[in-house]
């Protein structure tokens, strides 16, 4: 995507994995802040994030979105005759400029967010240079702050860039997403969720809360799986541990601390209660975090402490730097943990201060 300005030259280029609606309005949004403002007219090929048909002359039925987004930014759309690609051919010669200087050799990056990033720099030192051929030697940039008075100013908050969706989670506790898949906790299989699709990011809500958040997914029939959706079901059905698909991937990739947790507890519970407290030790990255609970584990092992009891404890100490600790659960110690504990009346040690006087 390019966009240019009134000074040859001084462009701005992003790179998307997809030619989606979200996207093309993303790449407007960061251009738009990139300039400083919106240009009032902007021209465009029939392309379909835009156009839902073409009519006779220069007449457009708009994508309604599109048009939504336009009137919010409040530029006027004119769009080329059908095949006339000498209409927008400063657009073309920017996107060759681009492609020949900025993408030739091909790039090695590690995610589009580098890539990006790569591409950013190199438009901004575009700026920096005069234009060649011109007696004044002005950059590029100093060209532009002159005319940026004539761009529309940014609205105070930026349009929300995202497309709604109802969609229903089947019994894998997934719903269906631009023919991918995403998972959702258990306890909303066979609900209808509103699922909000934005550029980069897919967020799920039931009654206007929020249940899942994922990265998007490009391409076709991709699984993106959060194993904490599926661990308060597999608390239930431990048996299933071994097979289900999130453990399964969760486990490629955790810490070996956590196999010799494991191991430990099935050694000292047997299988099923052993694995259900770690299954309730892998429940703790939803309130702590993976980096703290995978510390937490460490220093349990370290201290020879292998229990869900110990790794909670070492976790609510980091977290409230040596503040009182939490009792333990009723049922954790029977004959310990579920008797009445009267508190001690400390006003009774004053009377030490007067000699132990009665």
């Amino acid at each position: 995507m390019c966009f240019r300005t009134y000074v040859p030259k001084f462009l701005f280029l992003r790179a998307y994995p997809w030619e989606r609606q979200e996207m093309f309005f993303d790449g407007h949004q960061r251009a738009f802040e990139y300039y400083g403002g919106i240009f009032p007219v902007l021209v465009y090929d029939n392309l379909k994030t835009a156009v839902a048909q073409i009519l006779r002359g220069k007449d457009r039925r708009e994508q309604e979105r599109f048009t939504s987004f336009r009137r919010y930014y409040s530029f006027e759309a004119r769009f080329c005759n059908p095949a006339r690609g000498q209409e927008k051919g400063g657009v073309e010669g920017l996107v060759g400029f681009g492609r020949r200087n900025f993408l030739v050799p091909i790039p090695e990056v590690g995610s589009f967010e580098e890539l990006n990033a790569g591409l950013l720099q190199r438009c901004l030192e575009q700026g920096t240079r005069p234009i060649e051929g011109r007696e004044d030697r002005r950059t590029i940039e100093e060209r532009h702050e002159e005319e940026r008075a004539r761009l529309i100013a940014l609205p105070p908050t930026p349009y929300e860039n995202h497309k709604l969706l109802p969609v229903k989670v089947c019994r894998y506790s997934t719903a269906q997403v631009d023919r991918n898949r995403y998972s959702v906790p258990t306890a909303y299989v066979g609900r209808w969720l509103q699922a909000h699709m934005g550029c980069d990011r897919v967020r799920f809500y039931a009654d206007h809360k929020l249940v899942a958040d994922h990265a998007r997914l490009f391409g076709n029939s991709k699984w993106q799986i959060d194993p904490l959706h599926y661990l308060a079901l597999i608390h239930r059905r431990i048996g299933a541990f071994e097979s289900a698909r999130a453990i399964r991937q969760w486990r490629a990739h955790w810490p070996k601390e956590y196999e010799i947790l494991l191991g430990e507890l099935r050694e000292r519970w047997g299988d099923n209660r052993g694995t259900r407290q770690f299954v309730e030790v892998l429940q703790l990255h939803g309130s702590y975090g993976a980096e703290h609970v995978e510390a937490a584990v460490r220093q349990a092992l370290e201290l020879h402490s292998s229990s869900f009891e110990a790794v909670k404890h070492l976790l609510f100490r980091r977290e409230s730097s040596g503040g009182p600790y939490p009792p333990l659960e009723s049922h954790r110690i029977p004959g310990v943990t579920d008797r009445p504990i009267a508190l001690t009346d400390l006003s009774r040690y004053d009377r030490l201060l007067d000699g132990g006087a009665q």
